[in-house]
């Protein structure tokens, strides 16, 4: 039997969960500041691309959707990426402006989960970051119709020299591209533990302020 008929043993994928323990003393004051430490931990482990998030999304209707999507900037307001705003993604956006972003940190044996609702960043926030893209990137964005359907990997790429072709320098900003901010409601940290007995600690939003709460594993 080839791999494809006969399955793995999904028993024998376990693996011990050991960590330090996540304790509510430990927590900063806020989850901005307390993604900061982690993200600073991911980073400094030498973690491929700490940056990537896994971003859900849904439709007007309920159907649900996820994907990988690089975080490009963070603060107090909230969590920042870019990308076509008539993509499956800007779709779901705009119609249903909520959205879940993981950070799946498996080496560490952490994960961040942030749900909150969505903004557009103003297009002036948006241009400042694309005129910082690399060129090539920049040419991508114009050429790539985010989505959609296309004939072939030959269509893409005699775009993408048609429009090189147009901007041999500084190609502008597309209207139909530009940033999204998730604003947090619930954040919550994940730290596993031994015997699936995980460390769970969330903010949740309240008012003004953060109420800090710990989940069953």
């Amino acid at each position: 039997m080839d791999a494809a008929s006969s399955p793995p043993s999904f028993a024998g994928l376990r693996r011990t969960y050991e960590g330090l323990p996540l304790r509510e003393a430990d927590l900063a004051i806020d989850p901005v500041t307390q993604f900061a430490t982690w993200f600073a931990d991911a980073v400094d482990a030498g973690l491929p691309e700490p940056n990537a998030m896994v971003l859900a999304t849904a439709s007007a209707g309920g159907l649900p959707t996820a994907r990988t999507v690089l975080l490009k900037g963070y603060d107090q307001g909230g969590f920042v990426f870019y990308t076509n705003y008539e993509s499956r993604k800007g779709r779901d956006l705009s119609e249903n402006p909520r959205a879940c972003l993981v950070f799946p940190w498996h080496p560490l044996r952490r994960q961040i989960r942030v749900e909150g609702h969505v903004v557009r960043l103003p297009r002036e926030d948006s241009a400042a970051y694309f005129h910082s893209r690399p060129y090539g990137s920049r040419i991508g964005a114009w050429a790539s119709r985010q989505s959609a359907v296309v004939r072939s990997r030959e269509e893409l790429d005699a775009r993408y020299r048609e429009l090189a072709e147009r901007w041999p320098e500084e190609p502008p900003m597309p209207d139909f591209w530009g940033g999204f901010r998730v604003v947090p409601l619930e954040v919550e940290f994940w730290q596993g533990q031994i015997d699936r007995m995980h460390d769970r600690l969330r903010y949740r939003r309240s008012g003004d302020a953060w109420v800090v709460e710990r989940l069953a594993p």
